[in-house]
């Protein structure tokens, strides 16, 4: 039976970017004759983020494009919660609008829920060499993956990943409460402590900077912290 990856994309003012990125996600080939649904949610954006992704979607009407709008800026977090009743595909990856991963890395990530039969899988930018952005985004991230894989039994090497894959039953299954960054420590939480051993994949990474419109600022690692913490004791 023919199966679909659902593929979430948040764009907050990445008219920059974001046509590149869609270019990219629709060029992919995926494993097993797999079909792609895009669900590009417009998170307020004051740039031309929306022109390029309606200029995407009339120039690709056989393609399975859904363009959702929020009328101001609400977070990433939010932005997924907006996607996930849309989604009809059997499994789920988000991709940010960004340039910082690479797509065809959705089929490495596919081929292992497949081959090991799993609900999730994370796409780490750290099992193997290469850039690692600056040390700040560097040690936060080691700081947030050992305190995730200490409250929750987990192997990880990057919690803080973007590229996470899941069975669409399972993500479905969270009842997330996220608006921003957060998104990442509460599905995370949420799943380990539904009992899930969460698998990883080596991916590429190509990082930014915060003059290239990096958005990810201190405050969201603290806050990150804080809800692994939260969701480890407080109810689900």
């Amino acid at each position: 039976m023919a199966t679909t990856l659902s593929i979430i994309i948040p764009a907050y003012n990445e008219g920059a970017n974001l046509a590149a990125v869609l270019k990219k996600v629709l060029k992919v080939q995926l494993p097993n004759g797999m079909g792609k649904e895009i669900i590009v949610v417009n998170d307020g954006s004051t740039d031309d983020t929306v022109a390029h992704a309606e200029a995407f979607v009339s120039a690709n009407p056989l393609a399975r494009v859904l363009l959702l709008n929020h009328s101001i800026n609400m977070g990433k977090g939010m932005a997924i919660r907006t996607a996930l009743p849309a989604v009809s595909g059997d499994y789920v990856v988000i991709q940010d609008a960004d340039e910082e991963l690479d797509p065809n890395d959705y089929v490495v990530m596919l081929n292992k829920m497949f081959s090991d039969n799993l609900p999730v899988v994370y796409g780490s930018r750290f099992l193997v060499g290469g850039r690692q952005g600056s040390r700040f985004f560097y040690y936060g991230n080691r700081v947030l993956t050992a305190l995730a894989n200490v409250l929750y039994g987990q192997h990880l090497t990057d919690e803080a990943t973007c590229y996470k894959m899941f069975s669409t039953p399972l993500l479905k299954s969270v009842n997330l409460k996220c608006c921003g960054f957060e998104f990442c420590p509460e599905v995370t939480a949420k799943i380990a402590r539904q009992g899930v051993k969460i698998q990883e994949v080596p991916i590429s990474y190509f990082p930014r900077t915060r003059q290239q419109g990096k958005k990810v600022r201190l405050i969201d690692g603290l806050k990150a912290a804080w809800y692994l913490i939260k969701y480890r004791f407080s109810k689900l």
